[in-house]
């Protein structure tokens, strides 16, 4: 119960006072600069800042969901009863990657600070940069509730372009396009480094068409 009155408390205070100008990209990689300042005292304010790295979103269904790594016990029994009812259902699937970078305690007013970075950005004229008025305490709370503003703003916009070059179509083995152009990307990569051959089994039994693909996985060993 106090962990949940902590992060209300956190959410109920946390700001997105600069918001990125531009969506998260659909067809590449993003990187975000972020800067959460928090308040000490009255005349100290922390200003700590990263990057946030958002890889290229891709297209799932419940059915690959079920193959990934990272999931609680609970959260897998919800994405199996989803898979057994919405098996190939596309979705998008966000991943990201925060790199921290510095931390700096300035005797300044947080506004102040906020203020003064505010102007500073205006003038990089960077539209992937953006400001956080966080909650000390739990900070990457405050980070993580700008990664979730931002993917919600974002996901619209992915679908519809997904959706006009028919990425979110299913084949008959319930993969969807996009996923097949992705393992034909895997393969390229292969081709070049085979230490990455690993990657390309991995994926290839999430979707459960490794039998479709082996002939192609050894011939890139006989190649060599």
């Amino acid at each position: 119960m106090e962990l949940d009155k902590r992060i209300k408390y956190v959410v109920e205070h946390t700001e997105l006072i600069r918001p990125p100008q531009q969506h998260l990209a659909t067809f590449g990689t993003t990187t975000l600069n972020y800067y959460v300042v928090t308040g000490l005292a009255e005349n100290l304010s922390v200003v700590r800042n990263g990057k946030v790295e958002a890889e290229k979103p891709r297209i799932v269904t419940p059915s690959y969901l079920v193959g990934l790594e990272g999931f609680s016990e609970e959260a897998r029994k919800y994405i199996t009863a989803m898979a057994g009812e919405h098996p190939n259902e596309p979705g998008v699937f966000y991943r990201y990657k925060n790199r921290p970078g510095e931390m700096n305690v300035i005797s300044e007013p947080i506004r102040q600070v906020i203020g003064n970075l505010n102007t500073q950005l205006e003038e990089e004229h960077n539209p992937l940069s953006t400001i956080i008025k966080g909650v000390e305490e739990l900070w990457d709370v405050s980070l993580l509730m700008f990664i979730y503003h931002l993917t919600r703003k974002s996901i619209y916009t992915n679908v519809a372009e997904f959706r006009s070059r028919g990425l979110l179509d299913i084949d008959t083995s319930g993969v969807p396009k996009e996923a097949r152009n992705h393992i034909e990307e895997l393969f390229g990569q292969v081709r070049k480094n085979i230490s990455r051959a690993p990657e390309l089994v991995a994926e290839l039994n999430r979707w459960g068409v490794f039998p479709e693909y082996q002939d192609r996985f050894f011939a890139l060993f006989r190649e060599r």
